[in-house]
């Protein structure tokens, strides 16, 4: 009799603990719902929790017009300091997701100030002054993508052997047309007194003008440095990894981030 009783007390115990458990989750989902307890479009009732924002701050869906909002949303303003750090976090290998998720800003806001940021990048290399001694380049294309594989995208690539800087760049496809705007590219000292050093592609034969060209093969050691180069961009540009998730899906903000690079990397070059 006395184990009947103790196993019923112990029962009674588990429910009542059960029941109190319960009573709090409700009390918890409650408090939850937004204040205003209608949706800001429709003024509809019928809302339900759908994840959190950034901040952690609940995220409701209205289930009639499918609105998704914040309750009391605080808008904040991004710092200079926040913009120049991701300023530089865009030259390093980082997708924008884990840029966001650094900096601790939205997703939305970092696409489009990096979508104005690309689109104001000037795509063209400037030479002040006429360099010292003789110009020497090499030339060489990377195979890049754009949305799908299929999609190929060509990075045209011209720098100064001796400075080591990328003076001109052309993104498209692997054609003669494509050669003969990277050859436009080079600022104007370069066409007229630079002896370019490519592969054997036979686009840069009939581009390059035959005084200038000096076609060579990989064993010569005549492209090496433009062939670092190309690794170098694999490395630290995320869109241009192989195997990458964080590939480009407009061809405008591919080429943006590609001129983006070239002149964060020509601007390292200059410090040292």
């Amino acid at each position: 009799m006395t184990t009947i009783l103790a196993f019923l007390l112990y029962s009674s115990v588990l429910l009542l603990a059960e029941l109190t458990r319960e009573s709090i989750e409700l009390s918890q989902r409650v408090c939850e719902k937004p204040s205003e307890q209608v949706c800001p479009t429709c003024g509809s009732e019928h809302l339900i929790k759908n994840g959190s924002v950034h901040n952690c701050k609940p995220k409701y869906q209205c289930k009639t017009c499918g609105r998704q909002f914040v309750v009391n949303l605080t808008k904040t303003t991004v710092s200079q300091e926040i913009k120049q750090l991701i300023d530089r976090l865009l030259l390093e290998r980082i997708s924008l997701r884990g840029i966001a998720r650094v900096t601790q800003v939205s997703w939305s806001w970092l696409q489009d100030y990096v979508n104005r940021k690309l689109a104001r990048t000037p795509r063209q290399v400037k030479v002040s002054e006429r360099p010292l001694g003789k110009l020497v380049i090499e030339c060489d294309e990377m195979w890049s993508f754009v949305n799908s594989k299929k999609d190929e995208v060509y990075i045209w690539l011209a720098i100064n052997r001796d400075s080591r800087k990328i003076v001109g760049c052309f993104v498209g496809d692997r054609t003669r047309k494509s050669a003969r705007k990277l050859w436009a590219d080079l600022p104007e000292v370069y066409q007229q007194c630079a002896i370019a050093y490519p592969d054997f592609w036979q686009a840069y034969k009939t581009v390059i003008p035959h005084k200038h060209h000096r076609a060579v093969g990989k064993e010569t050691g005549l492209t090496n440095h433009i062939e670092r180069l190309n690794n170098t961009f694999r490395q630290r540009v995320s869109r241009l990894v192989r195997s990458s998730l964080s590939f480009s899906k407009k061809l405008h903000n591919h080429i943006g981030a590609i001129w983006y690079f070239i002149h964060g990397y020509n601007a390292e070059l200059d410090r040292f």
